[in-house]
């Protein structure tokens, strides 16, 4: 049965491991740039660094949040840049992805913890640039991260959002629950089987604050029921 998203009139999507599927080795690379980039930063191994990287995570919703929590990086923008410099040869162009998001009726929006940058470079190589009224990256959000609700507050405040006509994608179970918690419609995007990083729902994964689950975006689009357009 196709889901019923007939009352949606705003599109928010989350940019990676949901515009294009997490088998695509994007946040692999970002993720090992944090690592560089914590151990170069704090003079620490790899090893751990990364314990540094994850329980930042954990703690504060971002590992860039939990840097800047803690004063020990003057500059959210220059960490940005670096994890983000990735070889985005491994997203596959998805003109037919592009059409559905556009066939959504209402606004569309990206609302992701990384940076503008790379969320126009991303859609850029997705094909899907032009499908959305505007991108809203964690910058905006004043360095709140998803799942925190000060940056959701932001988002909503920047763009009017009425929450009981909105829905969110999503991959991350956690940053699902604040936007339930709004009065969101919840649509989680699974994990693709397989390898996948700390922050991806896997695919069985389907908790209480999900309204919808999806294997796979285009095709859950595809299917939905939405508002038929005014003649």
């Amino acid at each position: 049965m196709s889901a019923d998203l007939s009352h949606v009139s705003t599109w928010v999507f989350d940019l990676d491991n949901t515009l294009y599927p997490s088998d695509a080795a994007v946040m692999s690379q970002v993720d090992a740039r944090m690592t560089d980039y914590v151990s170069r930063l704090l003079g620490l191994d790899r090893e751990q660094a990364r314990k540094v990287q994850k329980d930042y995570w954990r703690e504060y919703g971002t590992t860039l949040n939990g840097l800047m929590a803690n004063r020990q990086i003057p500059d959210g923008r220059a960490f940005l840049d670096f994890v983000h410099d990735v070889d985005l040869s491994v997203v596959t162009p998805d003109p037919a992805l592009a059409q559905h998001i556009k066939d959504l009726p209402g606004r569309r929006y990206v609302y992701t913890n990384g940076s503008l940058k790379h969320a126009e470079n991303v859609c850029n190589r997705l094909g899907i640039a032009d499908c959305f009224d505007d991108m809203f990256d964690v910058e905006a959000a004043g360095f709140q991260p998803k799942p925190h609700m000060a940056g959701f507050d932001r988002f909503s405040k920047r763009f009017a959002i009425t929450a009981p006509e909105s829905a969110f994608f999503e991959d991350s179970i956690r940053n699902l629950k604040t936007a339930y918690d709004l009065g969101w419609t919840t649509i989680l995007v699974r994990a693709r089987p397989g390898p996948r990083d700390e922050e991806s729902a896997g695919p069985d994964e389907h908790p209480d604050h999900v309204h919808f689950a999806a294997d796979c975006l285009k095709t859950f689009l595809s299917t939905a029921q939405t508002k038929v357009p005014a003649a």
